[in-house]
């Protein structure tokens, strides 16, 4: 140091990641994504409960007592897979961001919806 004069080296700006003002889309549709798995995990649990064992069928007497244990079976996958799917939606409408993933992902909620209805009413 025999100039005096010391060099500073300018310090790497710190990013904060997905919390930061900058932060990724994807890494914010990854985020709620599982924040949204974590409020369905116990109802995706409880479809898979029910779809596995068919003695549940007796829980809900009258018209689902009368259905067949397939249909029963088949019908809480159905529920189960569609739950599985919210999460994946959700993360994918937040990275996307956009009117027309907006306008998807309703649609997609409406089918399952209406899906639901219509399965429900075949029993």
């Amino acid at each position: 140091m025999a100039s005096g004069k010391q060099q500073q080296k300018p310090e790497p700006e710190l990013h904060g990641g997905v919390l930061s003002g900058g932060g990724s889309s994807t890494l914010w549709g990854w985020l709620i994504g599982l924040v949204v798995f974590v409020f369905v995990a116990v109802p995706i649990s409880i479809a898979v409960r029910f779809a596995t064992h068919p003695a549940t069928q007796s829980l809900f007497g009258g018209r689902l007592e009368d259905a067949t244990s397939g249909a029963y079976s088949a019908f809480w996958w159905i529920v189960a897979l569609f739950l599985f799917a919210i999460p994946v939606l959700v993360g994918w409408g937040v990275a996307k961001l956009s009117g027309r993933t907006l306008a998807i992902i309703v649609g997609i909620v409406a089918v399952f919806f209406i899906a639901i209805l219509i399965l429900g009413q075949l029993f």
